[in-house]
């Protein structure tokens, strides 16, 4: 995979959160299987791109309608055939049943909704539902991680104190109408890191550091639950 690829995959702090790719693949081989996709929270759609470059066919979603954004990084790639796009709530999917894999990267914790008290549990349970029996979700999101995230993200992070960051000791009980569960952390200098130059710097600091870094105080968690 080219760096520019992977760039327009990841998009940022790629060191850290390209790992997300490698640990998806090996527990679940997605290459050429056709598999109906879901990804929510797709912005740019990078894991739609991923998903529809490996043979699959896919919505790339988001609250709002991400055609604009999405379409020309898909046109470049020439895989928009494999794609269509759709405005989907996280929150209210309202489908059953219907895909082989659900994926997202870094939407929960900025999931707003007066409706619902515990929004990641809502959010999860739709997933959850809209997926065919032996379907999979593949997960990568931001965690509280310490003490010293917490500050910086609420005081040098213009969307820092809004968002919802997912609690280690959550994460099994958010999942836990799964039948199967598999997650990692990792990350934890990058994070800091003001441009991607820097956080590339970092993240490789990071994977000399990780043995010494507490699972429960990295920044990020990448798995995959099966139902």
């Amino acid at each position: 995979m080219t760096k520019e690829l992977l760039k327009d995959i990841i998009e940022w702090d790629t060191v850290n959160w390209s790992q997300v790719l490698r640990f998806w693949e090996d527990k679940y081989p997605i290459k050429n299987k056709n598999y109906s996709c879901l990804e929510l929270g797709a912005r740019r759609g990078g894991l739609s791109l991923w998903l529809a470059l490996n043979g699959n066919r896919v919505v790339c979603s988001d609250y709002n309608l991400p055609v604009d954004q999405a379409k020309p990084i898909h046109d470049k790639y020439e895989c928009s055939d494999k794609v269509v796009y759709a405005s989907i709530d996280a929150t209210e999917i309202g489908l059953k049943n219907e895909f082989d894999v659900v994926a997202f990267k870094s939407i929960l914790g900025g999931i707003e909704s007066e409706k619902y008290e515990n929004i990641k549990q809502r959010v999860i349970d739709e997933i959850y539902d809209s997926l065919k029996p032996g379907g999979v979700l593949l997960f990568a999101e931001n965690m509280t991680s310490s003490f010293i995230h917490r500050f910086m993200r609420k005081y040098f992070v213009k969307w820092g104190g809004r968002w919802n960051y997912l609690k280690y000791k959550d994460i099994e009980v958010l999942l836990n109408r799964f039948s199967s569960i598999e997650f990692i952390t990792l990350g934890f200098f990058a994070a800091f890191g003001r441009t991607e130059g820097q956080r590339r710097f970092l993240g490789k600091i990071d994977k000399v550091f990780k043995l010494f870094i507490p699972k429960s105080k990295r920044y990020i968690v990448i798995g995959i639950a099966k139902k």
